[in-house]
């Protein structure tokens, strides 16, 4: 079907008010400013309306049910933007994906939502065809011969979007966010940092995370421009610093794992950014003084909108305690109570329980789930309130700002993402040879908490770490992976027949489960080179020891520790690797090579 979007009319109720509304208004007000850019992409606002106008058109033809769940299953790019808004103006809710989403794991979700239909771009179309239902290339649809039709606002209480975090059954569970729900975050947003057509805002969170969505609509609905750091340099803090510097962004969010970073990085005097967002992990630096920009803790579960409460981080070097959470955002009230809901004294631990407008529908098509966590609390006075029970453990501070203490249960945050270890677990379970597993995060090395697998076989079962992770990886997304793998003859449990955690013994050299019989992964470090460096991935990695030949990713690494291994190799042999140098030479033995070969290249340059 082709649409003429020239014909495309919108029908807005005085008083209505939406995202899509919003950057309509923006659009006809200053049609040619920039809006989107990309490695790829320059979109003005105009743009922006004319590309999405014309796929929501499609999928209002479509006839789909309403509140439809939309799949989208893009690169980080302009492109995802334009057709998230799309599914916004169609009526419908936008489920985002990452592209590095196992097939098997985007099916289910897609199955799971009830998705009528996946948005994706043609070059992501191979390989699709056993999902559940079926795809369009939105590059495929043209802009004629259109009909007549009259778009409704959405409703405040409609769907906005519907993102699936990791559950403890082992099975994905989707959130959904209303309309209201994501205007009250936009709203807040605004007010708080002063947001202003003349912002430059920065888009690095991967879009299967929620965080996403807290970069693009608060944005674009003030009329500021959004920039796409592509992938290397997102991943990269002194890449990263250096296109925000570049790129003149004025406010931006970085995972608390780079951002920690940035905090300590030297930044030019005529740094354009004002304000520099963090979350996603626990905070523990400070920043150092003299930044030419705030620094803001925030924190928030997928439940409430991204983000529940948010403060100002100051330097301060005497601080003996990491940085709180600051306070309730707008629309958020933020009560902390005991195992029976009751509020406990000030200054006492409890769960963190979230009320307000900025707390989600509830879970899809789980609605014993919804019915456990979203639940009804009446205080002492005033009316009954819904809150959502987030499984945190937190306390007031005495100036009334919240310290974040861990979770309650077994869900942990490993590279920002939130991962229940329920869903590995159940994972590893159904590979053959497997009679029990754990999954546990450990921090040995000191670098972060890295996910350790512990392994019951069946007796005589030839079970190898290489096989497991090639059969996780095509299951789960790549910060479920677990880094190390331990073999143990049986679960240690307690008296009540509970796991035992603190049983579970440390990785070491005579308890790694196998490599395999794959010579690659067990010939030993050869020079006093490939021995040093071994030991510094061997470190990184929180394994015993390494392989020559083995590669750094394929055994637990991920670019944020590439980053930490660059750096350490640089303190340790002199030479400034690159992360591109590193994926291109993951071994040992590779990256001994390449070290070898720079220090020649800078003696030949000193002589």
């Amino acid at each position: 079907m082709q649409t003429d979007v020239s014909s495309y009319v919108r029908s807005t109720p005085p008083g209505a008010d939406s995202i899509s509304a919003r950057i309509a208004a923006v659009a006809a007000a200053h049609p040619t400013r920039v809006a989107i850019t990309d490695a790829a992409h320059s979109l003005s606002f105009a743009e922006v309306e004319q590309k999405s106008n014309q796929l929501a058109a499609h999928l209002r033809s479509a006839k789909l049910k309403p509140e439809s769940c939309i799949g989208l299953l893009f690169e980080r790019s302009a492109e995802f933007v334009v057709a998230a808004l799309a599914v916004l103006k169609s009526g419908h809710a936008y489920l985002p994906t990452d592209s590095s989403t196992p097939p098997d794991r985007l099916a289910f979700i897609l199955r799971d939502a009830g998705a009528p239909l996946l948005l994706t771009h043609r070059d992501k179309t191979r390989g699709l065809a056993d999902l559940p239902c079926p795809f369009i290339g939105i590059d495929r649809i043209s802009t004629d011969d259109a009909k007549h039709e009259s778009i409704d606002e959405p409703s405040p209480d409609g769907l906005a979007y519907v993102i699936y975090t990791s559950g403890s059954t082992g099975r994905p569970k989707g959130v959904e966010i209303t309309q209201a729900n994501l205007l009250n975050l936009i709203d807040w947003h605004q007010s708080a940092f002063a947001v202003t057509a003349a912002d430059r805002a920065s888009q690095v969170a991967g879009l299967g995370f929620d965080a996403a969505g807290w970069e693009i609509w608060p944005h674009l609905t003030a009329g500021a421009s959004l920039h796409f750091a592509d992938e290397a340099t997102r991943r990269s803090p002194q890449a990263l610093r250096d296109w925000i510097v570049a790129e003149r962004i004025t406010i931006g969010f970085v995972p608390t794992v780079l951002a920690e970073q940035l905090l300590h990085s030297t930044w030019p005097a005529e740094t354009s950014l004002r304000t520099l967002l963090t979350g996603a992990d626990t905070l523990h630096r400070r920043p150092i003084a003299g930044l030419p920009f705030a620094v803001i803790n925030n924190y928030g579960p997928t439940e409430c909108t991204v983000v529940a409460t948010s403060g100002v981080v100051n330097p301060d070097a005497d601080a003996d305690a990491p940085p709180s959470i600051g306070r309730p955002i707008r629309g958020a009230t933020v009560l902390i109570l005991d195992d029976k809901l009751h509020p406990v004294p000030p200054g006492q631990p409890g769960e963190l329980c979230i009320s307000g407008a900025l707390v989600g529908r509830g879970y899809r098509n789980n609605p014993d789930l919804t019915a456990a966590r979203f639940v009804s609390y009446t205080p002492a006075s005033g009316p009954a309130l819904r809150i959502y029970r987030t499984g945190d453990r937190g306390r007031f501070t005495e100036t009334g700002e919240i310290t974040f203490l861990g979770r309650l249960d077994d869900q942990v945050k490993i590279r920002g993402y939130r991962v229940e270890l329920g869903e590995i677990v159940a994972t590893l379970d159904r590979f053959t040879g497997i009679e029990g597993s754990a999954v546990v995060a450990r921090d040995d090395a000191g670098v972060g908490p890295q996910l350790v697998a512990y392994i019951v076989c069946v007796r005589e079962a030839r079970v190898n770490s290489v096989d497991l992770r090639e059969f996780l990886a095509a299951r789960l997304p790549d910060y479920m992976i677990p880094a190390v793998y331990v073999s143990i003859d049986s679960l240690p449990t307690t008296a009540n027949g509970k796991l035992d955690k603190s049983a579970l013994p440390a990785p070491t050299a005579g308890n790694l489960l196998t490599k395999g019989d794959n010579p690659a992964v067990t010939v030993p470090p050869g020079s006093a080179l490939e021995e040093q460096i071994a030991a510094i991935v061997a470190a990184l990695l929180g394994h015993p020891t390494v392989a020559r030949d083995e590669n750094f990713f394929m055994a637990g690494g991920h670019s944020m520790l590439g980053v930490q291994l660059v750096a350490r190799i640089r303190d340790a042999c002199g030479v400034k690797l690159s992360l591109r140098q590193l994926f291109g030479a993951p071994t040992v033995a590779a990256l001994s090579a390449e070290v070898e070969r720079m220090t020649a290249s800078a003696a030949t340059k000193a002589s």
